[in-house]
């Protein structure tokens, strides 16, 4: 048999940008024993996470949950609100844009690409300089991507819904949240988005398996006219089961009983100390990178993400070289260079259940693992970090 749990003594370093650490008593709520999905005690859990995940997205919209991973949020947004040949306007920002662009295009749909250079966020004007020209409203969407995972950059959705209201343009506004969602402050309502795709795995601190969309009326009234295949994506089936708490097919019952657990702990905090919280520790993690005398891959610093870092690796040494030393030596898995980026740089995830002494670790075992494998640096940036958290 393969042996899942090898790891030497201690615990695993998961610092990845997601999945990330499942906090203990989120665990042990998933390990409760699994119950009747048509039964009463499931209709009051599915009514109260129902409930509570409108909270985190910051809406007072339905929010649908599929048991799936955050593709198919994407593809359940365009879906249920688009027909074969409708134009959507992308953005690219990193790996993750690039993938849904893709997923869009093998749905039939007409992708209109804006590019972009991986290092910057949205840009809005740009949005609303495509959409000023769309005389006929032939773009039906605008597609982007709140918090790249890739690359470190968090792009400005108000300024994205502004630029659209400026164009008179009626498109739907649709944002991945993925790996911002309950770790960088996001307003699905005040800023005007129609659906809004997430993910379990990253801020919400569960396992992957579930997948979200936060709907807005406008998207509602879209997919009554819209004509893509949808089955098992369907909004309306799910909404009139979830009515009652309940889901049209068998949900994962037990990653619920984690979202519930997690849905507390994130109102026990508070969502503004949450999202403090992130911009602290990305702050920290910065001053280190800085000390290094290492390079952001982010460029724009008020677009540097509050979830993740993403480091650029000196000419002549590999990412994946060095994140193979981290794993051997210190036991932490750093993230890796997706796409372009494979092989140039590493990924400091610091989001989720991640406090000061997880980061301090985190970076230690960076600061260790550059000097490991030989990477040109400067010593200090742990110290420079634990000086920022102290002060």
């Amino acid at each position: 048999m393969l042996t899942l749990n090898n790891h030497p003594s201690g615990r695993h370093f998961l610092q990845i940008p997601g999945p990330t650490n499942v906090p203990d008593r989120v665990l042990r709520a998933i390990d409760q024993p699994t119950i009747d999905h048509r039964g009463p005690e499931f209709g009051a859990l599915g009514l109260a996470v129902l409930s509570g995940v409108k909270q985190v997205f910051q809406t007072q919209a339905p929010v649908v949950i599929f048991p799936s991973s955050g593709t198919g949020a994407w593809e359940a947004a365009l879906v249920n609100t688009l027909s074969p040949g409708d134009r959507v306007l992308m953005v690219e920002t990193g790996h993750f844009a690039s993938l849904w662009r893709k997923l869009a295009g093998r749905l039939g749909l007409d992708v209109d690409f804006l590019e972009g250079d991986w290092r910057r966020p949205v840009d809005a004007a740009a949005i609303g300089a495509r959409l000023a020209g769309d005389a006929d409203h032939r773009i039906k969407a605008v597609c982007v991507v709140h918090n790249e995972t890739s690359t470190g950059v968090t792009s400005d959705v108000a300024a994205v819904r502004k630029a659209i209201d400026r164009a008179g343009h009626p498109a739907l506004l649709m944002v991945d949240t993925i790996s911002s969602l309950g770790s960088i402050d996001y307003r699905h309502d005040e800023w005007g988005v129609d659906v809004t795709v997430a993910g379990s795995q990253k801020g919400l601190m569960l396992p992957p398996g579930l997948a979200f969309n936060a709907v807005s009326a406008k998207a509602l009234a879209a997919a009554d006219g819209a004509r893509l295949p949808r089955s098992y994506w369907d909004w309306r089936e799910m909404l009139a089961a979830n009515a009652r708490g309940y889901f049209p097919y068998t949900p994962s019952t037990n990653l619920l009983y984690g979202l519930h657990e997690a849905l507390a702990m994130l109102q026990a905090e508070g969502l503004s100390q949450v999202f403090a919280r992130h911009r602290r520790h990305a702050q920290a993690t910065r001053l280190a990178v800085e000390a290094w005398g290492l390079e952001l891959l982010s460029l724009d610093p008020a677009a540097h993400s509050p979830a993740l870092t993403a480091v650029l690796m000196p000419a002549g040494h590999g990412a994946d070289a060095f994140r193979k030393v981290v794993l051997e030596r210190f036991d932490m898995s750093l993230g890796q260079g997706l796409g372009k980026l494979a092989d140039r740089v590493f990924r400091i995830g610091h989001l989720g259940h991640f406090n000061d002494l997880t980061l301090c670790g985190t970076l230690a075992g960076v600061e260790m693992g550059l000097a490991a494998a030989g990477v040109p640096h400067r010593p200090g940036g742990v110290r420079a970090a634990m000086e920022f958290l102290v002060g």
